[in-house]
């Protein structure tokens, strides 16, 4: 099975080199690399060109955001699945890949996620939570809850099948996309009980209190477009939930 990887970058020139070589060391070798980049000013693409001979396409042009990278980099896929690794992370181990897609090979599913830990953005040895996806259901979407989206390996034709990123969300079309994919359209997913991606603090979901109220109000369109019924109450409640991930740690 091919498997595309796909990173969206804009200015990340202190980080994308990491996410870059996790890649790059995979063990699993039928990997094509997309790389999308927005037209990065501090460097990133001195960076990029350096693996330039081990990338499989990069694009660097301006774009409409994160989401709008993204569905550049799914539309030039050709791969059976699909992964996104943002430029701020990095796969965890050098058999990601491999052992993701033996989770496709032994059962008939869509797609495959995992756990992925928070990581101090200056010291990446330092974990700051622990996301376990494990305790993932999709009764949670109401609760604003998904499985860790840089983890999430989805079969290219459920892009084709149920659409790509809404680009008019400003933070949580990763979301949506999850709502829609396994809550609305029930695609059969299989969890994998490993941390396979360090996730560096300080995205746009986690900056602020105004970033938070966008992100839940997001949250809160996103499940009445896909049929969940939810409210502010429910939404708000998991921020009690991620106070205990704080104290624990991959087993």
């Amino acid at each position: 099975m091919k498997v595309s990887i796909i990173t969206a970058v804009f200015n990340g020139v202190q980080t994308v080199e990491d996410c870059i070589k996790s890649v790059l060391n995979q063990t699993y070798k039928d990997i094509e690399y997309i790389l999308v980049d927005g037209g990065s000013t501090d460097g990133t693409l001195d960076v990029i060109k350096k693996h330039n001979d081990k990338i499989s396409k990069i694009v660097s042009e301006p774009d409409n955001g994160i989401y709008d990278a993204m569905n550049k980099g799914i539309g030039l896929a050709t791969g059976d699945i699909i992964g996104i690794l943002n430029a701020d992370d990095f796969y965890t181990d050098k058999d990601v890949v491999e052992n993701v897609v033996n989770e496709f090979q032994s059962e008939p599913i869509d797609a495959v996620f995992a756990d992925l830990v928070y990581i101090d953005r200056k010291n990446p040895e330092k974990i700051i939570r622990y996301y376990k996806s494990s305790n993932f259901s999709p009764k949670k979407f109401a609760y604003g809850w998904m499985p860790a989206h840089p983890t999430f390996f989805v079969k290219r034709n459920c892009y084709e099948h149920y659409g790509l990123f809404k680009t008019d969300y400003l933070i949580a079309a990763d979301y949506e996309l999850l709502v829609r994919f396994i809550g609305k359209h029930k695609i059969a997913c299989k969890y994998l009980p490993k941390v396979i991606v360090k996730m560096r603090t300080g995205g746009r979901s986690t900056k602020n209190f105004k970033s938070n109220w966008i992100l839940n109000k997001e949250v809160i369109r996103a499940c009445a477009e896909n049929g969940i019924k939810t409210n502010y109450l429910k939404v708000y409640s998991k921020y009690f939930i991620k106070v205990f991930q704080l104290f624990s740690r991959p087993e």
